[in-house]
């Protein structure tokens, strides 16, 4: 995360050059995912400039996890962010099964004392 971030997590309103900085993206990807997404919506002032909140900024990670992370293309990104799933990181999947052994080797144990 960027110093400027850091010092300045009161603001409102983040530049292109701010969130490209901080995402470790180029303003030109932003761009493109703008016209992407229907979800990244940056607010603009009388110059044009783009003006990104913290939930446009939320955003950008989101579909950075898919399309960069996961390897989702475009338009799978696009579905998965429409069908408001959620992204669950691989280690709570890990977690989840973990989980889930336990308790089958409980039943397994009951069923086996009947």
């Amino acid at each position: 995360m960027s110093n400027a971030f850091k010092e300045e997590t009161e603001k409102l309103y983040y530049s292109i050059s701010e969130v490209s900085e901080l995402l470790e993206l180029t303003p030109s990807t932003i761009r493109f995912w703008e016209k992407e997404f229907d979800q990244l919506k940056p607010t603009k002032n009388k110059k044009g400039n783009r003006l990104f909140t913290k939930k446009d900024i939320e955003h950008l990670k989101n579909i950075i996890q898919l399309v960069k992370e996961k390897g989702y293309t475009i338009q799978g990104a696009r579905e998965q962010l429409r069908q408001k799933t959620p992204v669950i990181p691989p280690h709570a999947n890990a977690e989840v099964i973990s989980k889930l052994q336990a308790i089958k080797s409980q039943l397994e144990d009951l069923r086996d004392k009947l």
